[in-house]
C-alpha cells in the first residue's frame, strides 16, 4: 500500500518560464519561433543533457550554457552562426534560468494527496536556494520532508539521499514512490532503495526513446488516477 509520494522539484513541481524570453532574445536577432516549437526544443536539449552529461544541469549556469544553447539550436535548426555565448548569458544575474513557478496542477494535486492521507516529500538535487523556490511558489507548507542535496551534501542517484529521505520519514521503500523528470537520476536513483517509480515526460517518449521499463506521465496531475488500484510496477 502506498502512503508516501516523494516528488523532484524542477519540472516536476516547478518550471522556468524560459521560453517566453529566449523567444524575445531571438526576435533581436530577426528570429520568429513559435512558443510551442522553443517549449519542444528545450524539452530535448534537457533530456541530450540528463543521458549525456548527468548531474551538469544541476552545476552552475556558465558551465554548460554556451554548449546547451548550440545544443538548443541544433533541435531549433536555427544557423550555427548565431552568438551562442551572446544569446546564453542570463539578463539577470541572480537568477540565470529566470523565475520559478509552480505547474498549475502541483498545488491541487499535493492537496488532494494530503486529503486522501498520503504523506508528500521531496528529494532534490537543488542548491540553497531550494526553500525559498517552495516558499516562493507556495509549495513549501504542504511539504512532509523536505531533503535537498545541498543540505545533505548528497545528490540523486546516490541512494544514500533516498535512504536519509525514507529515514526521516520513516517509511519504507515498499510504501513510497518517487516521481521525477529525470530518468537517470530520479527512476536509477530510487530504484536502487525498492522505490517504485514514475517518470514525467510532457511529450510522450520523446527525448527518452532510449529508456524502457518505466512509467511515464506527461505531467503531475496524472498521479491521481495511478494511486488506485495498485500496487504500481517497479
Amino acid at each position: 500500500m502506498t502512503s508516501y509520494i516523494w516528488f523532484d522539484l524542477g519540472y516536476t513541481l516547478v518550471y522556468v518560464d524560459r521560453e517566453e524570453k529566449y523567444q524575445q532574445r531571438l526576435k533581436q536577432h530577426g528570429i520568429d519561433v513559435s512558443i510551442e516549437k522553443l517549449k519542444l526544443a528545450f524539452h530535448m536539449s534537457d533530456k541530450y543533457f540528463m543521458r549525456e552529461f548527468p548531474g551538469l544541469l544541476g552545476k552552475k549556469h556558465h558551465l554548460y550554457a554556451e554548449d546547451y544553447h548550440r545544443i538548443l539550436h541544433q533541435y531549433l535548426g536555427l544557423n550555427e552562426g548565431l552568438d551562442f555565448k551572446r544569446l546564453s548569458m542570463p539578463e539577470e544575474a541572480s537568477k540565470p534560468k529566470g523565475n520559478w513557478v509552480a505547474f498549475k496542477d502541483t498545488i491541487p494535486t499535493l492537496k488532494k494527496l494530503k486529503e486522501k492521507g498520503i504523506g508528500v516529500g521531496l528529494i532534490s538535487n537543488w542548491n540553497l536556494t531550494a526553500r525559498e523556490v517552495l516558499k516562493e511558489t507556495n509549495i513549501y507548507d504542504y511539504l512532509d520532508n523536505i531533503i535537498i542535496s545541498s543540505e545533505v551534501n548528497i545528490e540523486k542517484p546516490n541512494e544514500e539521499i533516498f535512504k536519509i529521505a525514507m529515514k526521516e520519514a520513516n517509511v519504507s521503500a515498499e510504501e513510497c514512490i518517487y516521481i521525477g523528470d529525470n530518468y537517470y537520476d530520479d527512476v536509477i536513483g530510487s530504484r536502487k532503495v525498492g522505490m517504485s517509480s514514475i517518470l514525467i515526460n510532457p511529450y510522450d517518449r520523446q527525448g527518452i526513446e532510449e529508456i524502457e521499463n518505466v512509467q511515464i506521465i506527461a505531467n503531475i496531475k496524472d498521479l491521481l488516477p495511478l494511486l488506485e488500484p495498485m500496487p504500481l510496477s517497479k
